[in-house]
């Protein structure tokens, strides 16, 4: 019994000695923080990629728009304009097939790089396009890339806005 009496006795005064040999909280030098580098498009860290909810998957405004690989394209009536193409926020029209977006790799308010999903003629398709806007807006090239892809970019021109016809 005499030990453990002892014991219970010697062990708050052990715990006191070890606590004494420790330094106080407020002569403890900082720690360094690491802050993270945060990329201008919002990433964090080098080379991360944005977050598929920071890129959306609309089309910016600044490509919506008629335009027309030739003039007569933005001015025909008869529904012969092969080259012209009709972009919104959600996709493209062609002459005869619809393109959307199916998932954005690259976009900045005059830029957009995406894989599109197709539909025309009874048949579906994807294909990556690459679309940027001219420094005036006046001008939009259209790349593709994939399968059957056009192999060289196209220049397409901004149509006038069209008035209303009643």
């Amino acid at each position: 019994m005499k030990k453990t009496t002892l014991l219970r006795s010697a062990l708050p005064l052990a715990l006191l000695g070890l606590s004494a040999c420790a330094e106080p909280i407020g002569d403890r030098p900082e720690a360094e923080e690491t802050m993270m580098p945060v990329e201008p498009d919002g990433g964090i860290g080098d080379g991360a990629e944005p977050l598929p909810e920071i890129l959306g998957t609309e089309i910016p405004p600044a490509l919506h728009g008629r335009w027309g690989l030739v003039a007569a394209d933005c001015t025909s009536t008869r529904g012969d304009a092969k080259g012209l193409i009709n972009i919104d926020a959600e996709g493209i029209q062609f002459y005869e097939s619809r393109a959307v977006v199916d998932e954005i790799a690259d976009k900045s308010a005059t830029m957009l790089s995406a894989r599109f999903a197709f539909t025309g003629e009874g048949q579906e398709w994807t294909r990556g396009m690459l679309l940027s806007l001219s420094d005036d807006g006046s001008q939009l090239e259209r790349s593709e890339t994939g399968e059957d892809a056009i192999a060289e970019p196209l220049i397409y021109t901004k149509c006038e806005p069209q008035g209303d016809v009643t």
